[in-house]
């Protein structure tokens, strides 16, 4: 054999011996669904890329909201996707057109079916929209049952695209995008946490419809075109009962350390106390803009603290969601673990029997330099929710600085 030939064999030899190359889920848009009750389909758009050193990376897409998730790992034909702050996470196999696989929350022994399809701009398929849904929503959820509430239903339509919220008196839910399909309504969000997918029938004045909440829960909701409507000021919704003039609690930080209002850094200051969970987007949005305030403003003389209520199954498991929301969210005040094991509402009460109750996940508490409460604000107004965000930016930057204008019970 000449040189030639055994060069050629060679060669072919060095190359047979090398690895092939993994195949990676394609880069770019994809299409999610999440498989909720009734079998009903809840559709998201993300895309997958890779950063500057090669690592995949995650953005989620719900109406102006884009979530980036950094913790994604690739190989072997298997995917998981950790939420940044949120202990949810998406597992499963691919190939470079497809994933399935399942959403799971362990502390709540939830798993929804996950698939996603690489290319697929769209959200929702429809066809041309014979109805308008776009202006205020005077909503129920749950009408005629001990569970019902009241909602504001807050669309803008443009086509047959469709994007808004329902705020509550608890919060809102966050950024909806969807579609009219002909009379039909059709709304869905994932944010690493919550899995939203709103059906319903609008005419020109009535809507009618079920809200699924992944896939262990759903309700129906009606409502009525009411450009008037408000909700119940959120102020008024929880306060201190009758025999209470001070907000008391005693809870560890991660240390084990007990923290409580009595503490000499909270001597002489106004203090924000915010009932909150890590598990809770509207938290998380509250928290956000906490601190951000911090970064923008930071007197000396205000304090924050957050009384965390997790449903992790253990101590541990608690303070490590905390820790990480600390870190990715950069929150420079104490959280402490006021419970864990529930977010249970009737169970937060208890642990603060001054309060009326516990409506809401977040509730902020205002309290004077005098140790007085001057204010509790159920509930959280995100930026989902447009000029209830801008008008709620305003009369807290205003009432924050009355209250820290104010002389302390130790001033002279």
């Amino acid at each position: 054999m000449n040189k030639l030939g055994l060069s050629l064999i060679f060669i072919g030899i060095l190359f047979s011996c090398k690895d092939p190359q993994p195949l990676l889920p394609k880069t770019g848009v994809w299409r999610a669904e999440l498989i909720t009750m009734d079998n009903a389909v809840l559709p998201f758009n993300f895309k997958l890329e890779k950063d500057s050193v090669g690592k995949h990376f995650m953005e989620i897409y719900n109406a102006d909201e884009v979530i980036r998730i950094n913790d994604v790992e690739v190989g072997n034909d298997s995917i998981k996707i950790r939420m940044d702050v949120y202990e949810g996470y998406i597992s499963g196999t691919y190939t470079p057109n497809e994933i399935k696989g399942e959403f799971i929350k362990e502390s709540l022994d939830r798993i929804v079916p996950f698939t996603a399809t690489h290319g697929i701009h769209e959200r929702f398929y429809a066809d041309t929209s014979i109805e308008d849904v776009s202006g205020v929503w005077e909503t129920e959820f749950s009408a005629n049952t001990a569970d019902s509430y009241m909602a504001k239903g807050i669309f803008d339509q443009k086509g047959n695209k469709v994007s808004g919220t329902f705020r509550t008196t608890t919060g809102d839910y966050r950024y909806l995008e969807g579609v009219m399909d002909n009379d039909s309504l059709k709304l869905s969000a994932f944010d690493g946490a919550h899995a939203f997918l709103f059906m319903a029938k609008v005419s020109d004045s009535s809507i009618n419809g079920t809200f699924y909440s992944g896939n262990h829960f759903k309700e129906p909701f009606v409502g009525r075109r009411n450009a008037g409507f408000e909700l119940p000021d959120e102020d008024a919704l929880t306060y201190l009962k009758e025999g209470y003039d001070k907000l008391s609690f005693s809870f560890p930080d991660a240390e084990g350390k007990p923290i409580s209002l009595e503490d000499e850094q909270f001597k002489d200051k106004v203090v924000i106390v915010q009932i909150m969970g890590t598990w809770c987007p509207n938290c998380m949005d509250e928290t956000k803009f906490y601190v951000n305030y911090l970064k923008e403003h930071n007197p000396a003389d205000l304090k924050f603290v957050g009384l965390a209520f997790e449903y992790a199954k253990t101590e541990e498991a608690a303070f490590s969601g905390i820790k990480r929301l600390q870190e990715r969210i950069g929150v420079p005040y104490p959280i402490l673990l006021a419970q864990y094991g529930s977010s249970n509402k009737e169970r937060a009460q208890e642990k603060l029997p001054m309060l009326n109750h516990v409506l809401s996940y977040p509730t902020s508490i205002f309290v004077d330099k005098k140790g007085t409460v001057r204010k509790i604000h159920t509930g959280f107004n995100g930026p989902a929710t447009g000029e209830k965000f801008i008008l709620f930016q305003k009369e807290f930057n205003d009432f924050v600085t009355l209250l820290l204008e104010e002389e302390s019970a130790y001033s002279k």
